[in-house]
Protein backbone atom coordinates (compact mmCIF):
# COMPACT_ATOMS: atom_id res chain seq x y z
CA UNK A 1 0.00 0.00 0.00
CA UNK A 2 1.30 3.33 -0.85
CA UNK A 3 1.74 6.25 2.36
CA UNK A 4 1.09 8.59 0.33
CA UNK A 5 -2.44 10.62 0.79
CA UNK A 6 -3.96 13.53 -1.10
CA UNK A 7 -4.90 16.47 0.89
CA UNK A 8 -8.48 17.24 0.11
CA UNK A 9 -11.39 19.06 0.88
CA UNK A 10 -15.13 17.16 1.31
CA UNK A 11 -17.96 18.89 1.19
CA UNK A 12 -18.98 17.21 4.10
CA UNK A 13 -17.66 14.33 6.71
CA UNK A 14 -20.27 11.63 6.66
CA UNK A 15 -17.46 9.38 7.04
CA UNK A 16 -19.62 5.93 7.99
CA UNK A 17 -22.75 6.90 10.55
CA UNK A 18 -25.81 5.39 11.31
CA UNK A 19 -28.78 6.54 10.16
CA UNK A 20 -31.41 7.61 12.72
CA UNK A 21 -35.50 8.82 12.08
CA UNK A 22 -36.46 11.32 14.91
CA UNK A 23 -39.97 11.95 16.19
CA UNK A 24 -40.63 15.10 18.08
CA UNK A 25 -43.82 16.92 18.72
CA UNK A 26 -44.42 20.61 17.14
CA UNK A 27 -46.14 23.23 18.69
CA UNK A 28 -49.79 22.61 17.27
CA UNK A 29 -49.76 18.79 18.88
CA UNK A 30 -49.25 16.87 15.66
CA UNK A 31 -45.79 14.90 15.24
CA UNK A 32 -42.48 15.74 13.04
CA UNK A 33 -40.58 12.68 12.29
CA UNK A 34 -37.09 13.41 10.68
CA UNK A 35 -33.68 11.80 9.35
CA UNK A 36 -30.69 12.37 10.41
CA UNK A 37 -26.99 10.63 10.65
CA UNK A 38 -24.96 12.50 13.50
CA UNK A 39 -25.49 10.71 15.98
CA UNK A 40 -23.23 8.79 18.99
CA UNK A 41 -23.96 7.53 22.52
CA UNK A 42 -22.15 7.97 26.16
CA UNK A 43 -23.82 4.95 28.03
CA UNK A 44 -27.28 6.10 28.67
CA UNK A 45 -27.11 9.63 26.60
CA UNK A 46 -27.27 10.03 22.44
CA UNK A 47 -25.78 13.34 21.31
CA UNK A 48 -27.29 14.51 18.52
CA UNK A 49 -26.30 17.03 15.57
CA UNK A 50 -28.88 18.83 13.97
CA UNK A 51 -28.89 22.13 11.69
CA UNK A 52 -29.88 24.84 13.81
CA UNK A 53 -32.87 25.84 11.28
CA UNK A 54 -34.62 22.23 11.25
CA UNK A 55 -37.57 21.55 12.76
CA UNK A 56 -36.51 18.90 15.00
CA UNK A 57 -34.07 21.28 16.22
CA UNK A 58 -36.80 24.11 17.12
CA UNK A 59 -38.79 21.31 18.43
CA UNK A 60 -36.57 20.36 21.18
CA UNK A 61 -36.17 23.68 22.31
CA UNK A 62 -39.49 23.45 24.26
CA UNK A 63 -40.60 20.42 24.07
CA UNK A 64 -37.92 17.86 24.84
CA UNK A 65 -39.62 14.64 24.38
CA UNK A 66 -38.17 12.68 21.21
CA UNK A 67 -38.05 8.68 20.23
CA UNK A 68 -34.65 7.71 18.09
CA UNK A 69 -35.86 5.59 15.89
CA UNK A 70 -33.05 3.30 14.06
CA UNK A 71 -33.90 1.73 10.37
CA UNK A 72 -31.89 -1.38 9.05
CA UNK A 73 -30.43 -1.46 5.76
CA UNK A 74 -33.90 -2.63 3.75
CA UNK A 75 -35.77 0.98 5.15
CA UNK A 76 -33.29 2.80 3.56
CA UNK A 77 -35.93 4.06 0.55
CA UNK A 78 -38.36 4.97 3.33
CA UNK A 79 -35.37 7.54 4.51
CA UNK A 80 -35.04 8.83 1.29
CA UNK A 81 -38.58 9.98 1.09
CA UNK A 82 -38.51 12.12 4.03
CA UNK A 83 -34.55 13.27 2.75
CA UNK A 84 -35.80 16.35 0.72
CA UNK A 85 -39.13 17.39 3.03
CA UNK A 86 -39.33 19.47 5.85
CA UNK A 87 -41.77 20.20 8.78
CA UNK A 88 -40.48 24.14 8.57
CA UNK A 89 -43.31 26.38 7.28
CA UNK A 90 -42.35 28.40 5.54
CA UNK A 91 -39.29 26.83 4.33
CA UNK A 92 -36.00 27.82 5.44
CA UNK A 93 -34.11 30.43 2.75
CA UNK A 94 -31.30 27.91 2.23
CA UNK A 95 -33.41 24.56 1.54
CA UNK A 96 -35.91 26.84 -0.47
CA UNK A 97 -35.93 25.14 -3.74
CA UNK A 98 -34.02 21.40 -2.61
CA UNK A 99 -36.77 21.15 -0.17
CA UNK A 100 -40.13 21.39 0.20
CA UNK A 101 -42.54 21.72 3.10
CA UNK A 102 -44.10 18.21 4.55
CA UNK A 103 -46.79 18.39 8.05
CA UNK A 104 -47.44 14.65 7.52
CA UNK A 105 -44.48 12.77 7.14
CA UNK A 106 -45.00 9.61 8.64
CA UNK A 107 -47.60 8.85 5.89
CA UNK A 108 -45.20 10.33 3.10
CA UNK A 109 -42.61 8.10 4.15
CA UNK A 110 -44.68 4.94 3.97
CA UNK A 111 -44.35 4.47 7.87
CA UNK A 112 -46.62 3.27 10.57
CA UNK A 113 -46.73 5.22 14.39
CA UNK A 114 -47.39 3.51 17.28
CA UNK A 115 -47.23 5.07 20.96
CA UNK A 116 -44.46 5.40 23.04
CA UNK A 117 -44.30 4.62 26.88
CA UNK A 118 -42.67 7.52 28.43
CA UNK A 119 -42.44 10.31 25.77
CA UNK A 120 -45.39 11.74 23.60
CA UNK A 121 -43.99 11.37 20.49
CA UNK A 122 -44.81 7.80 18.48
CA UNK A 123 -42.12 5.48 17.97
CA UNK A 124 -41.82 3.86 14.60
CA UNK A 125 -43.45 0.41 14.02
CA UNK A 126 -41.11 -1.07 11.79
CA UNK A 127 -37.83 0.31 13.05
CA UNK A 128 -36.24 -3.05 15.59
CA UNK A 129 -34.70 -0.62 17.69
CA UNK A 130 -36.94 2.50 19.19
CA UNK A 131 -34.92 4.88 22.05
CA UNK A 132 -37.54 6.92 24.14
CA UNK A 133 -35.77 9.77 25.25
CA UNK A 134 -35.51 13.61 26.45
CA UNK A 135 -33.59 16.45 25.71
CA UNK A 136 -31.76 17.59 28.39
CA UNK A 137 -29.70 19.97 27.05
CA UNK A 138 -29.51 21.72 23.23
CA UNK A 139 -27.04 24.44 22.79
CA UNK A 140 -25.31 25.72 19.50
CA UNK A 141 -22.04 24.32 17.79
CA UNK A 142 -18.72 26.18 17.35
CA UNK A 143 -20.22 27.25 14.37
CA UNK A 144 -23.53 28.32 14.73
CA UNK A 145 -24.59 26.97 12.35
CA UNK A 146 -25.78 23.56 14.13
CA UNK A 147 -27.58 22.63 17.40
CA UNK A 148 -25.54 20.14 19.90
CA UNK A 149 -28.63 17.91 21.55
CA UNK A 150 -27.73 15.62 24.31
CA UNK A 151 -30.92 13.30 25.16
CA UNK A 152 -31.15 11.07 27.83
CA UNK A 153 -32.62 7.34 27.24
CA UNK A 154 -35.69 6.72 29.00
CA UNK A 155 -36.26 3.37 27.22
CA UNK A 156 -35.02 0.96 24.92
CA UNK A 157 -37.47 -1.15 22.66
CA UNK A 158 -36.18 -3.84 20.21
CA UNK A 159 -37.55 -6.15 17.92
CA UNK A 160 -37.29 -10.04 19.70
CA UNK A 161 -35.25 -11.03 16.31
CA UNK A 162 -32.30 -9.02 17.00
CA UNK A 163 -31.82 -9.64 20.94
CA UNK A 164 -30.14 -12.55 22.86
CA UNK A 165 -32.53 -15.00 24.29
CA UNK A 166 -32.98 -15.04 27.60
CA UNK A 167 -30.93 -11.39 28.17
CA UNK A 168 -30.87 -8.08 27.79
CA UNK A 169 -28.32 -7.55 24.83
CA UNK A 170 -28.52 -6.88 21.50
CA UNK A 171 -27.41 -9.65 19.06
CA UNK A 172 -24.57 -7.95 17.00
CA UNK A 173 -24.95 -10.56 14.41
CA UNK A 174 -28.79 -10.06 13.88
CA UNK A 175 -28.30 -6.53 13.92
CA UNK A 176 -27.48 -3.93 11.10
CA UNK A 177 -27.85 -0.70 11.05
CA UNK A 178 -28.28 1.42 8.25
CA UNK A 179 -25.11 3.37 7.70
CA UNK A 180 -25.12 6.73 6.12
CA UNK A 181 -21.50 6.71 4.69
CA UNK A 182 -20.37 9.65 2.72
CA UNK A 183 -24.01 10.22 1.25
CA UNK A 184 -24.66 6.79 0.63
CA UNK A 185 -26.48 4.04 2.08
CA UNK A 186 -24.81 0.91 3.63
CA UNK A 187 -25.57 -2.04 5.82
CA UNK A 188 -22.71 -3.91 7.71
CA UNK A 189 -20.49 -6.58 6.42
CA UNK A 190 -19.38 -9.73 7.83
CA UNK A 191 -17.79 -9.55 11.66
CA UNK A 192 -14.25 -9.18 11.44
CA UNK A 193 -13.93 -9.65 15.64
CA UNK A 194 -15.06 -8.64 18.64
CA UNK A 195 -13.62 -6.50 21.75
CA UNK A 196 -12.20 -7.89 24.91
CA UNK A 197 -15.26 -6.00 26.18
CA UNK A 198 -17.87 -7.70 24.47
CA UNK A 199 -20.87 -9.20 26.35
CA UNK A 200 -21.97 -10.91 23.56
CA UNK A 201 -18.52 -12.93 21.98
CA UNK A 202 -19.71 -16.40 23.51
CA UNK A 203 -23.03 -15.77 21.07
CA UNK A 204 -20.82 -15.20 18.55
CA UNK A 205 -18.32 -18.34 19.43
CA UNK A 206 -21.57 -20.88 19.60
CA UNK A 207 -22.97 -19.44 16.32
CA UNK A 208 -19.89 -20.30 14.44
CA UNK A 209 -19.21 -23.47 16.11
CA UNK A 210 -22.93 -24.79 15.09
CA UNK A 211 -21.85 -23.69 11.03
CA UNK A 212 -18.69 -25.37 11.33
CA UNK A 213 -20.49 -28.70 12.58
CA UNK A 214 -23.51 -27.63 10.13
CA UNK A 215 -21.00 -27.42 7.34
CA UNK A 216 -19.53 -30.80 8.01
CA UNK A 217 -22.04 -32.39 8.38
CA UNK A 218 -23.39 -31.77 4.99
Amino acid sequence: MTTDHLTITPSVLYFGTPVALLSTENEDGSFNLAPMSSAWALGQVIVLGLGKDSQTAHNLATRPDLVINLPEPAQWPAVERLAPLTGRDPVPAHKQGAFRYEPAKFEAAGLRPEPSETVRPPRVASCPIQLEARAARVQPDVTGEFRVIEAHVLRVHADPRIVVPGTQHVDPAAWSPLIYNFRHYFGLGRELGHTFRSETAHVETARSETARLSARGA
